[in-house]
């Protein structure tokens, strides 16, 4: 029986046994705000050298995939240029290879369509040309334009500090009705920015004539003489019908391009609503949803007006010297020393303010009539408290009011609760977890930052009151 010939091994088939396969790394993304920067420029030269006119967008991520992340590129780097001249825009795209890593490739250009729309141009040159064949946009699309107000900004346009660039400068108001082929013009070359740098906006509707348009625009001389008009905030406010045959204005939107901020800009633009309000004889004048740091400034106007308001003044002393009298009982604090009901029509007829805005102010009145306020701070806080513990968790707030008890579930942990009301006069027996806990230390923060808040406001009116 013949034996079976072993074959000598060959190197390279052994070789070829133990290749490996190898798999890339699955693409984790950019944020957009990582590789994304945006710059406001109003000339050729700004253009060349735009660090100090950086943008700081609300939420960059949104624009782009449902995590916010752009995919497929390395050293991805995306350059926007704003014109606040026409508000035309030019993005420059570098990267230094793309590919499909598992997540696709982001369709750059449709992403930022989605921001810019019609204002994006596609080369540099088209972009640098809109500052000389755009010059007059804002003075030819505002001619028209019902002029409301102009002013000379002074040295008082801020709380502390004199501007005095802000003073020299003249400032003039105009209103525009949304229905009109310019506003809607206007107002499409602005929705970018709104949508950058206004938190939860989104574009109005630009065929309904109850919206309205407040321009706050910047005049100046150029080189050759000519009268320039620049855009320097705006805001977008709504006209209710009230009936029988009245309105009501609420303010929606609210702007100042990043280098007119912190300059007085926004409340001039405020002050002009409420002579607006007064003027029109309109029921009352609202915000929709105002942030915390417009939330301030308009706190700190209305109170100023309310100061000067004559026939509240002898309610905040009455309240004042109540408060002053020390050992408030429970009930006294679940009354919050509210106005009077006719202080509160008072104020809304003459300075059109509503009463959930004038209760924020009353508080800073009765602050401001407590001088020196550290001596009747303990019974002040206790009416804060109250007041933040009543507008959270109804009137109800005891132990013996409702409840709220969390309760297992598969579904969503987070969502998953009973609430249930005790008899009128039976003790809750129910034992507080340490997310009750957690919610009564919350609740304190919260009248602490109130209390700061408060604190705040009064020391800008006194300041603002010495100046003046």
């Amino acid at each position: 029986m013949g034996q079976k010939k072993l074959s000598t091994s060959d190197p390279s088939n052994e070789t070829k046994k133990k290749r490996r396969v190898g798999f890339s790394a699955v693409d984790a993304g950019v944020e957009a705000k990582e590789c994304i920067k945006i710059f406001l420029v109003s000339s050729k030269e700004e253009f060349s050298t735009p660090e100090n006119f950086v943008i700081d967008p609300v939420d960059l991520n949104s624009f782009f995939d449902d995590d916010g992340k752009i995919y497929g590129y390395e050293d991805l780097k995306i350059t926007i240029w704003v014109s606040s001249v026409s508000f035309h825009a030019y993005a420059d795209i570098k990267f230094q290879s793309s590919s499909d890593r598992g997540k696709g490739i982001t369709d750059l250009k449709s992403a930022l369509q989605r921001i810019f729309a019609e204002t994006l141009v596609e080369s540099k040159d088209e972009f640098l040309q809109t500052f000389s064949a755009d010059k007059d946009f804002i003075r030819t699309t505002i001619s028209n334009a019902e002029v409301l107000k102009n002013k000379a900004l002074n040295g008082h346009v801020t709380h502390s500090n004199c501007h005095a660039e802000a003073a020299a400068l003249d400032s003039e108001v105009v209103r525009m009705v949304a229905g009109s082929m310019a506003t809607g013009h206007l107002y499409s070359r602005l929705i970018p920015l709104v949508l950058l740098l206004v938190d939860g906006s989104s574009p109005i509707d630009v065929t309904d004539p109850r919206w309205e348009l407040y321009l706050l625009i910047q005049k100046k001389s150029d080189q050759q003489g000519e009268t320039q008009c620049r855009l320097i905030g705006f805001t977008a406010v709504y006209r209710f019908f009230h009936y029988p045959d009245g309105s009501r204005l609420r303010l929606s939107q609210i702007l100042v391009l990043p280098p007119y901020q912190h300059k007085g800009y926004g409340r001039s633009l405020l002050e002009v609503l409420n002579n607006v309000a007064i003027s029109e004889n309109v029921f009352d004048f609202t915000v929709e949803e105002p942030l915390d740091h417009f939330q301030h400034v308009r706190t700190c106007v209305d109170t100023l007006r309310l100061l000067h308001f004559d026939p509240i003044q002898h309610t905040v002393s009455s309240a004042v010297s109540f408060l002053k009298q020390g050992k408030l009982s429970k009930k006294v604090h679940s009354l919050r020393l509210l106005p009077p009901p006719n202080a509160i029509e008072d104020v809304r007829k003459s300075l059109k303010i509503n009463k959930k805005q004038f209760l924020q102010c009353w508080e800073v009145l009765i602050y401001l009539g407590l001088d020196p306020a550290e001596k009747h701070m303990g019974d002040f806080s206790s009416i804060i408290s109250s007041r933040v513990k009543y507008d959270i968790l109804g009137k109800d707030s005891g132990t013996s009011g409702k409840q709220l008890i969390e309760v297992p579930c598969e579904c969503d942990p987070e969502m998953s609760f009973v609430m249930f009301r005790s008899a009128a006069n039976e003790s809750s027996t129910v034992q507080m977890d340490d997310n009750q806990k957690n919610q009564e230390e919350q609740l304190q923060k919260l009248v602490q930052e109130r209390l700061d808040e408060i604190k705040l406001i009064a020391e800008k009116v006194t300041l603002h009151r010495v100046k003046c």
